[in-house]
């Protein structure tokens, strides 16, 4: 079994029900939750847009490889009501489910990086996290992520 940290946000729609949707099927379909954070506002980054985000961690024990807990996330995704990922840019989104973390391990093929290249310039990803995991330690520096935030 392995240790996954996912990234959840949502700007569109009924914010808190995309959330707790997503929190339900990832624990029927990728693993055990066993930590989620609470749930922030947090303004669109990236692009403009009305809607303001709510973002969560959560994190989720599994049996999946991380490509296989990649297509099921994108499966969720999908099956939660978005239509297609960001091409080039941000967009708004029912529902977002990033892979931040998986173990300790470090990937960087085209259609998956691990840890989330992004991760460390976003507090609506430091401070959800941090709440749940203050001790957690990025991979890559070698830094608490609390100390990041």
């Amino acid at each position: 079994m392995a240790l996954a940290y996912l990234g959840l946000g949502t700007n569109l729609g009924n914010k808190h029900k995309n959330l707790n949707d997503a929190l339900v099927a990832l624990s029927l379909e990728a693993g055990n939750v066993l930590g989620v954070s609470s749930f922030y506002a947090s303004k669109p980054v990236g692009f403009e847009s009305e809607s303001e985000f709510l973002n969560a961690v959560v994190l989720i024990e599994t049996r999946l490889s991380p490509f296989q807990l990649l297509e099921k996330t994108q499966e969720i995704e999908r099956k939660l009501g978005r239509v297609t990922k960001s091409g080039n840019g941000y967009s708004d989104r029912l529902i977002d489910i990033d892979i931040l973390l998986y173990d300790n391990k470090i990937i960087d093929q085209p259609t998956l990086k691990i840890p989330h290249p992004l991760m460390t310039e976003r507090d609506f990803v430091l401070v959800p996290l941090t709440e749940i995991a203050p001790e957690l330690v990025h991979p890559v520096t070698g830094r608490k992520f609390q100390d990041l935030v």
